[in-house]
């Protein structure tokens, strides 16, 4: 079996590390793994608990917060292994659940990445918001996953128990080939946090690899763990990082319709927030517009993976919308969308 590192991003999440970092150690050892833990200039006592209660566990400090994007890139460029892992602070490990996903990349090439069934903490049974049982997107940059869609969550049932192709691996836990991690330029450090992970799937998928499902391995993942869903920050984030998301990776002659398109949804979620009301939600998607124009003319001049051929013809691109599907339709539930998403592709290639 090949070198494999796992690689924990931590920032403040000294509770984390002490409460899961036990079990990751006794439900990895047999697989041979390495296990890291970068710190991203953490304030509290991480590095300090790391030393003095597990010295198995490698460390990389970082002098200050780059996000998970730069954190995750400056941490990587230390680390010589065949696969990474990453791997959010707050999920919990069973026994047995690295192996499958080593095993099955090891037969199948094609594959870039792969994630783990992402269950919820908390009540363990249900799926959780950051990777349910596998990534999409609709056609207009709107993340879901099956077994979420939007807040909803399902109880997991077995109903999505097939190994598949998907859009994306959630940040939280995914296992990816470290050369095409480096290749494809690796995360987009100005993205900071949230969808960074969408975006090096997107890249990874126009170079002709794919992105996996297998819910042979499962992780429960408790969320939130450095900004709560409510945050503001977190809004801001994830509407001007979706927007450039699609700035980057859509074809160009696609690319402004879908932009337009996309803006007049994201103004209607404006104005959900102002009637709720959620005043700094509101704001937050304002200001992330308003800064996805000034800063979309940074990627006119190239970014590391832009040399890569832009395609969109994707199976696991929805081609309607999420939101009028969720939000006027009423389909919370993967298998109530459009019959026949994804229709083609979906298998793996050997």
């Amino acid at each position: 079996m090949k070198e494999t590192a796992i690689v924990i991003l931590n920032w403040n999440g000294a509770r984390f590390l002490k409460q899961f970092l036990p079990a990751l150690i006794a439900n990895t050892t047999a697989d041979g793994a390495r296990i890291i833990v970068a710190d991203n200039g953490s304030g509290d006592e991480s590095v300090e608990i790391l030393e003095g209660s597990f010295p198995s566990v490698e460390i990389i400090k970082l002098e200050q917060n780059y996000g998970f994007a730069g954190g995750y890139n400056r941490a990587l460029q230390q680390v010589d292994s065949d696969y990474y892992v990453l791997l959010n602070s707050d999920v919990e490990v069973p026994a047995g659940w690295l192996e499958p996903l080593l095993v099955f990349m090891e037969a199948h090439p094609g594959v870039a990445a792969i994630s783990p069934k992402l269950l919820n903490y908390n009540k363990k049974d249900e799926f959780e918001y950051a990777g349910a049982a596998g990534g999409y997107i609709d056609r207009y940059g709107y993340a879901f996953c099956r077994g979420r869609i939007f807040d909803h969550m399902e109880t997991d049932k077995g109903q999505y128990d097939d190994i598949t192709s998907v859009f994306w691996a959630s940040g939280a836990c995914f296992l990816i080939r470290s050369a095409l991690y480096h290749e494809s330029g690796g995360l987009d450090e100005h993205f900071f946090a949230h969808m960074e992970e969408i975006d090096l799937c997107w890249r990874l998928k126009r170079m002709g690899y794919q992105i996996a499902f297998h819910p042979g391995s499962h992780v429960w993942h408790v969320g939130g763990g450095t900004l709560p869903k409510s945050d503001p920050v977190k809004t801001y984030l994830n509407f001007r990082n979706n927007l450039f998301l699609l700035y980057k990776n859509l074809p160009a002659g696609k690319r402004q319709i879908i932009l337009i398109l996309r803006t007049l949804l994201d103004m209607v979620s404006a104005l959900r927030f102002l009637i709720r009301p959620a005043l700094p939600d509101f704001k937050a998607v304002i200001k992330a517009h308003v800064s996805f124009q000034k800063e979309k003319k940074r990627y006119r001049n190239g970014y590391p993976g832009s040399d890569i051929p832009k395609k969109i013809n994707f199976a696991e691109i929805y081609p309607s919308s999420i939101v009028l599907d969720f939000f006027l339709l009423g389909r919370s539930v993967f298998s109530e969308l459009r019959k026949g998403f994804p229709k083609r592709n979906r298998e793996i290639k050997e």
